[in-house]
């Protein structure tokens, strides 16, 4: 990673791995209505007996779940609303009861589902299955698991029965640290320091090697047993997928004053150059967590105000922000997996060959998720590292701004202060395009946003003319083709061909004056 490169000396090292995760399981033959009345057939539920018997089987879910708290003598609460911050009232209830390990408690609250119900259709006189939108009452079951730390089960009471889990990987890390008795300071879900970073790394490796099924089912059988029984005959089985993932680069700065240097630098490319719309103020305080020599804690031991940036496309987004005082962190969330792509055989169809296929949400993906996240991670801190190198503006733009001569053609070279050149080179400093590039279409609507309420053939003529713009940025080497795919991705010299134009042209004259001076 650049940016570390650049300021080694002030930097401890660098933790990247899973941060929170909220896994999803679908029972996949109620998800849908062929399947519904494929269970209603085999368990003998007629329409006009449908409420009554689902009625029945959440009985037997919420029973489940509360026999399964009385077992440790867990609280088991009612909450009258859904706005009460659940995650914070489970923390006081451990902290109160001196829980450190195990589950915590049981919450039980009405909260909006998607579910089916059963419908009259006053046209054709006879009722009939939907999935529509109501309300359900969701068990909420809080653990401080050995091996994964703290987290939950919620379970949705009414058909579907949908069960989410939510667990985070710094706990998870925090639980073998202490297994391996590695010394750390833990702020929330961060480490502003860790005893032996390189021993921290391979357990965060380590993690995506999991059993994930494995572990999913431990959690929800083992908060409500009668998931596994609620659908007999029939034995179906949960579908995990993840439903959103955060995938976190922590870089560890020695000292709070090493890092406050920098981060204005970084902040302003990200707002000016990257363009960031997204800009939160927050102010933190710490509560830390492990043992550590005294002269390490007393670094830390202050309220700090930090900065985020973020940028999204699509669902996605990666985002800046300084935690604890002295850790940069840069974050990818995925919600799509849509836009990404994994090697495997389509269909899971063994006898077909493997080849690049649209990434699923299911849990087997997730390693290759991981992957690309990481990458995004990378690719955005070498886009801050770019404001930070020390070469002369000319000798960074020149090359691009004269005209070359690629396979007996010549290419024209770009000229930033035209205004359509500097139309397209804003659009490249794009902090979004870390995620997962930019497609032809991308650039049109930058470019020619009046492009899309026109007719499809004038549609192509526009895409004809954003297709020679990519041509220009690829011959000069600024953007570079994702292999198998109309995608492309900023190089290191487009990174830094782009932020050194953009932030000269955010300088007015007098700034310059003093910089040259």
């Amino acid at each position: 990673m650049k940016l570390m490169e650049l300021y080694q000396d002030k930097i401890m090292g660098a933790i990247r791995g899973l941060d929170r995760i909220r896994f999803r399981g679908t029972l996949r033959l109620l998800a849908n209505q062929s399947g519904l009345r494929r269970f209603m057939s085999h368990t003998n539920i007629l329409l006009k007996d449908f409420s009554g018997r689902v009625e029945d089987l959440t009985s037997m879910i919420r029973k489940s779940c509360e026999a399964k708290a009385d077992e440790p003598g867990i609280e088991a609460r009612y909450l009258r609303s859904s706005w009460i911050a659940k995650e914070n009232l489970a923390r006081n209830i451990a902290a109160e009861k001196g829980i450190k390990e195990g589950s915590i408690c049981l919450f039980s609250v009405v909260e909006p589902c998607i579910a089916p119900m059963v419908k009259g259709n006053k046209a054709g006189k006879k009722l009939k299955v939907v999935m529509a939108k109501r309300k359900c009452v969701w068990m909420y079951h809080y653990f401080d698991d050995p091996q994964f730390g703290f987290g939950h089960v919620r379970i949705q009471s009414w058909l579907p029965f949908n069960v989410f889990i939510c667990v985070n990987g710094r706990h998870w890390l925090e639980r073998q640290l202490q297994k391996r008795g590695i010394g750390y300071i833990k702020d929330g879900n961060c480490f502003p320091w860790i005893e032996d970073i390189e021993a921290a790394q391979a357990i965060m490796d380590k993690q995506l090697r999991t059993d994930w099924t494995k572990m999913l089912n431990r959690l929800a059988f083992g908060s409500c047993p009668a998931l596994s029984q609620v659908l007999r005959p029939l034995r179906p089985e949960y579908y995990w997928s993840a439903d959103a993932t955060e995938w976190a680069t922590d870089i560890m700065f020695k000292s709070t004053e090493a890092l406050d240097v920098l981060y204005p630098s970084l902040i302003h490319h990200a707002m000016r150059v990257s363009d960031s719309v997204s800009v939160m103020k927050y102010l933190g305080r710490r509560s830390l967590a492990g043992v550590v020599p005294k002269e390490v804690i007393s670094d830390y031991r202050r309220r700090y105000e930090g900065i985020r940036i973020k940028h999204w496309v699509n669902h996605n987004s990666v985002k800046m922000y300084n935690k604890s005082g002295s850790i940069l962190r840069i974050e990818t969330t995925v919600n799509n997996t849509r836009d990404f792509k994994v090697f495997r055989h389509p269909d899971d169809d063994n006898s077909r060959p493997a080849s690049w296929q649209k990434m699923r949400k299911g849990v087997s993906d997730l390693h290759r998720r991981s992957q690309v996240s990481d990458k995004c991670n990378e690719r955005y801190a070498d886009a801050l590292a770019s404001c930070q190198v020390e070469e002369k503006l000319k000798e960074v733009v020149s090359p691009a701004c004269n005209k070359i001569k690629k396979k007996g053609k010549t290419y024209r070279g770009l000229n930033p202060w035209q205004e359509e050149d500097y139309k397209l080179l804003t659009f490249l400093a794009k902090g979004e395009h870390a995620i997962s590039g930019f497609r032809n279409r991308d650039l049109r609507k930058w470019l020619y946003p009046e492009s899309d309420k026109l007719e499809k053939e004038e549609q192509k003529r526009y895409s004809g003319r954003t297709t020679r713009r990519i041509k220009l940025f690829r011959v000069h080497g600024l953007i570079k083709k994702v292999a198998k795919e109309n995608r492309y991705m900023l190089t290191a010299k487009g990174q830094k061909f782009a932020c050194a134009l953009m932030t000269a042209s955010a300088v007015d004259i007098k700034g310059l004056t003093n910089i040259a001076a």
